[in-house]
């Protein structure tokens, strides 16, 4: 499996009135943990965006068991949790500054060639950086 950690700091803006993490603004700490994850394995949205693959999201489940709060320090760790062929799933957690464990999400994303409009298969290049992981 393929982990990588991303750190975030909690902005006022992302808070709401109780001085938590909004509970919407997490979807993009799964998007910033999964652009860099993909980033540190060599590969960006933008250069699949160039090459005619776009990566919707096609399901998102998400539970919280602690608030971040504003200035907080947190870990996005996100994991492929096996190969992907159509479809890549990620698993993510959001940990504070004290290693707790504040919320679990996972994420399906599914590679969709952008003139047809319809699934494909993941880059064969893409999943030759990501092999060595599963070993």
């Amino acid at each position: 499996m393929f982990v990588h950690s991303t750190l975030y700091r909690v902005c006022y803006a992302d808070t709401d009135q109780m001085q938590y993490m909004y509970y919407g603004n997490y979807a993009r700490l799964y998007e910033i943990g999964r652009v860099e994850a993909m980033r540190h394995l060599g590969f960006s949205y933008r250069t699949f965006e160039e090459n005619g693959i776009l990566m919707p999201v096609m399901d998102m489940q998400a539970k919280y068991f602690a608030p971040a709060r504003y200035d907080d320090l947190l870990t996005i760790r996100t994991t492929v949790l096996e190969l992907p062929a159509a479809r890549i799933k990620f698993k993510y957690e959001v940990l504070n500054e004290r290693s707790e464990l504040l919320n679990e999400a996972f994420t399906t994303l599914v590679f969709v060639n952008a003139t047809t409009n319809r699934p494909m298969r993941a880059p064969a290049d893409f999943i030759t950086a990501l092999a060595p992981h599963f070993a």
